[in-house]
């Protein structure tokens, strides 16, 4: 693990300082007269405040930190990109005689213009983008087994509650959640961030949360940034909003579908020492031909269902929320977004992008999104 810590930050240290020499090489030629250390220093701490967010200093502080270091996770993804092309551009220019060498100053200056209104341009949609909430309609038929009636879900997951900007656009959410009006609304993990102490309006979150109306509850399950320290507070706090949380355990509705809650294979921090049971034991307890829907947050585990499960809810994957990552997740996962059966007398699989972002409070080729299932 150590080593993987290692590369990541090697290769997070020089990207950064490859952004920061080109940044520079641009703004010495707009700015004749600035000082580089000073530069080099302002750029060492942005590009740092990706950690410093983690070191246990005072609150205030540690906000404007998390700010800027989520919001340079977005910035530094698409400079890089951006940065990396316009050398490639002028490399090729350059070896077809397109472009003198050595490269004109102009050249210089237009390369760096270039990156970085491209970036400007990209974040400015990804904010926006971030702050709208897209509504996506599935219909499944089960097959084989009596549902009396449509049964009508709504999914929501990765609201990651703390993270920045998380509960600026959660009023929005329940509003359309409730918009649908739903039977039963299933939220399938990374509710919170890591931490509910983080959170900046718990009472605020908590009565919006409150005002959830469905049929036959609202029942979540665990992600892996649903545990650490504040685990115990966090399952306190659910309970408080009337949703109940669902660790290896399952709920009949209404006499028609059972709804099972897994707990996620891999919690950052612990779930107080709870752990993911065996699907067979968690199966072998059900005496029942109803229909089974299953919240598991994760898709990666998805071929460990069989025929005894007809829907697999997950989330996880944000769809990449960062163009290229939608490339990552579809390489990672066998269903990384959206709606999939692999064979006939197999489970219907519906992953969603979530209806919050991680990180970088930006959606690039991703969207936030409310998921209504017709059941049937």
């Amino acid at each position: 693990m150590s080593i993987v810590f290692l590369v990541i930050i090697i290769t997070y240290g020089g990207a950064n300082a490859y952004i920061a020499l080109r940044l520079h090489q641009w703004l010495s030629l707009l700015f004749p007269q600035i000082n580089s250390a000073v530069y080099y220093c302002i750029f060492a701490l942005v590009a740092l405040s990706t950690f410093l967010g983690f070191l246990p200093i005072q609150s205030d502080a540690k906000k404007v930190i998390n700010w800027i270091g989520a919001h340079w996770m977005g910035i530094y993804v698409y400079l890089l990109i951006f940065c990396l092309v316009t050398d490639c551009v002028v490399v090729l220019c350059s070896l077809t005689g397109l472009i003198p060498r050595p490269l004109p100053q102009s050249t210089i200056f237009l390369r760096g213009l270039t990156a970085l209104l491209l970036t400007a341009g990209v974040i400015g949609y990804g904010i926006y983008n971030a702050n709208q909430i897209k509504f996506v309609d599935y219909n499944v038929a089960i097959e084989g087994k009596t549902l009396s009636g449509d049964v009508r879900l709504v999914l929501i997951s990765d609201l990651h509650l703390g993270a920045v900007h998380s509960e600026r656009n959660l009023e929005k959410v329940i509003r359309g959640v409730n918009s649908l009006e739903p039977d039963v609304v299933c939220i399938a993990g990374d509710i919170f961030n890591g931490d509910i102490n983080a959170l900046s309006k718990p009472s605020r979150d908590m009565e919006l949360l409150l005002e959830i109306k469905a049929k036959y509850g609202v029942y979540a399950s665990l992600g892996n940034h649903d545990g650490g320290r504040s685990y115990d507070e966090m399952a306190r706090f659910l309970s408080h909003c009337n949703i109940k949380l669902l660790t290896d355990e399952y709920e009949i509705i209404d006499k028609r579908l059972i709804l099972l809650g897994r707990v996620d294979p891999s919690p950052i921090g612990g779930f107080g020492g709870t752990r993911r049971a065996d699907i067979a034991d968690v199966l072998s307890a059900m005496e029942t031909d109803l229909p089974v829907v299953v919240m598991d947050h994760n898709p990666a585990r998805i071929e460990e269902y069989a025929s005894e499960v007809d829907l697999i809810l997950s989330g996880h994957t944000h769809r990449g929320q960062l163009f290229p990552g939608s490339l990552i997740t579809h390489a990672m996962f066998s269903v990384d977004y959206g709606y999939r059966q692999k064979e006939a007398d197999g489970p219907h699989v519906i992953v969603t992008s979530g209806a919050g972002t991680w990180g970088p409070p930006v959606r690039v080729g991703s969207n936030n999104e409310i998921v209504c299932i017709r059941l049937r």
